[in-house]
């Protein structure tokens, strides 16, 4: 048997190190062109489409009141759709009451306990209160005559509480994919990721999927170097420590994604003291205004946001078709648009809750109440 020689074996190996890239730099290549047009859609000003058919709003909530529980009232983006659900309702007579907290489950427990004593007609669980940790509320609640409801809150792939009457969903998945393909194009596909989470917010799972599962389709020589899981009462504190640990140790980071946009305002100083504000790109998601202030200050890259406003409509809207027996939509329908240095200042200069997205919902969340005549 006759052994290859040195040289041979030599030109093998080069040919084949020669041959590796170009084939990856085909799939990146591919990679990057599907990233991009999976993003387009998203960078159109969003179109109203209607959650049902339209319906005598003022009779069905004539008298009734729902009863809104935040997982926190500090959370700015919550408190901003809360709101603006209270005068979306009162346009029909809804009374929408907020019960104000600070992210504690007995909390909650008490606002349930309110609710039922003061006959409310409806409990909002809205983004990021599990039914299943307030389980025995929920079933007092639901004995008790009152509908609990939620909104923002389950990803259409999760298990509904069995006891929750309907619930308004939103695809974080979507979210998820959004931010990685994003994360993909504006890095040319080297994205160096450090991804921050709350996993005790189940919707955490579905959008962390997203950003994964994405990534690996589209770019899988990106790479996520650390992951940072931090509870909701515990940004203020640990946040910022721990992203600017992250970055010192891995200086090749080059994305930093805060998936929840109120997180932001922990990640930016941690930024600023690496001296990576401007550098490292942030994406984020949830359109709150002081972090679309961020990104006309040159610290935070793109926001996926939600208009508040239309958030409120649309939750007020899929309760009161539940509340009167009709047919409820499963999903808030709420369309995502991506704010960047192209378009933020539409969102107004400082920014606004709900500037920048149009205002065709209105009109047509008042054509769908009968509001027109």
């Amino acid at each position: 048997m006759t052994r290859p020689s040195c040289a041979a074996l030599l030109l093998s190996c080069a040919l084949t190190a020669l041959a590796i890239p170009a084939s990856a730099q085909e799939v990146d290549q591919a990679g990057l062109q599907r990233a991009a047009e999976a993003l387009a859609p998203y960078q159109s000003l969003p179109v109203f489409e209607a959650p049902g058919e339209p319906f005598d709003a003022r009779a069905c909530a004539e008298g009734r009141r729902m009863l809104s529980i935040p997982n926190n009232s500090a959370n700015p983006f919550l408190k901003g759709i809360i709101d603006r659900m209270k005068e979306a309702g009162a346009l029909v007579g809804l009374e929408v009451v907020e019960w104000e907290n600070q992210g504690q489950p007995s909390q909650w427990v008490q606002g349930f306990e309110y609710a039922i004593r003061e006959g409310f007609d409806i409990i909002d669980l809205i983004s990021g209160i599990d039914p299943a940790t307030v389980d025995p509320q929920v079933r007092a609640a639901t004995e008790a005559g009152v509908k609990v409801m939620t909104s923002h809150f389950y990803d259409p792939s999760m298990e509904q509480h069995p006891l929750v009457s309907s619930s308004l969903t939103i695809d974080f998945n979507e979210v998820g994919q959004i931010l990685a393909n994003w994360s993909i194009v504006n890095t040319g596909g080297e994205a160096r990721i450090v991804l921050i989470v709350s996993n005790e917010v189940p919707p955490t799972h579905p959008l962390v999927a997203g950003i994964k599962d994405t990534l690996a389709a589209n770019c899988p020589t990106c790479e996520i170097v650390e992951e940072i899981n931090v509870g909701v009462t515990e940004w203020g504190t640990k946040i910022q420590p721990a992203v600017q640990s992250a970055i010192q140790a891995n200086p090749d980071v080059n994305v930093v994604i805060p998936i929840y946009d109120s997180m932001s305002q922990f990640v930016v100083p941690a930024l600023r003291l690496t001296g990576t504000a401007g550098t490292i790109k942030v994406p984020t998601f949830n359109g709150t205004p002081f972090v679309l202030d961020f990104i006309r200050e040159g610290v935070v890259s793109m926001d996926i946001g939600e208009s508040l406003d239309w958030i409120a409509y649309a939750t007020v809207d899929g309760h009161l078709r539940d509340l009167c027996g009709l047919e409820t939509p499963t999903a808030l329908n709420v369309p995502f648009y991506i704010f960047d240095s192209s378009n933020v200042e539409t969102a107004g200069v400082p920014a606004q809750f709900d500037t920048g997205y149009g205002d065709a919902y209105i009109a047509g969340f008042h054509a769908l109440w009968g509001l027109d005549g």
